[in-house]
């Protein structure tokens, strides 16, 4: 089994600086992940830097809270994919979901899922902040809404139980 792709190696640190990207874009390579996931004003750049490569280059979409509107995360999805992302990470809205506004989020997910053209759509759920019914009922609405997979956490929130 080659476990090195099953993974996806991530540097999504807000003052994340080029040098660090090169050295996670290098370590990709050296491993031959699957990928890496960048924020996406590294989108462009990475690509190019592997473009000699089978490394997919992944990005966040709402990042880290969730909370910009559907508009802005299609726009930001459709940025994404023209600079060259093979796959969009979006932040679920945690508090449409709390409110259960459920066609809200159906139709987000339904239109970066659009915007993706064909591309994976990944949703993270802030799982730190739902309860088991709600991480259910979202992983529900991750399906009806056209999602590829769904992930646990975006990692910027501490466990508060």
């Amino acid at each position: 089994m080659e476990l090195n792709k099953y993974i996806e190696h991530t540097l999504l640190k807000q003052d994340a600086k080029k040098s660090e990207i090169i050295n996670l874009l290098d370590e990709a390579k050296e491993f031959n992940f699957l990928g890496v996931c960048v924020n996406p004003s590294f989108v462009k750049f990475s690509k190019q830097y592997l473009k000699d490569t089978n490394i997919k280059v992944v990005t966040v979409i709402g990042f880290p809270l969730g909370q910009t509107t559907c508009e802005s995360k299609v726009l930001e999805t459709i940025d994404a994919v023209k600079n060259g992302a093979d796959e969009i990470d979006m932040v679920l809205n945690c508090g449409k979901l709390k409110d259960g506004d459920y066609d809200y989020i159906v139709n987000e997910i339904s239109d970066i899922k659009t915007a993706c053209q064909h591309k994976n759509l990944k949703v993270i759920l802030e799982t730190d902040l739902l309860s088991k019914e709600e991480i259910k009922t979202a992983c529900e609405l991750c399906i009806k809404g056209g999602a590829d997979f769904v992930k646990t956490s975006t990692g910027f929130v501490k466990n508060i139980s």
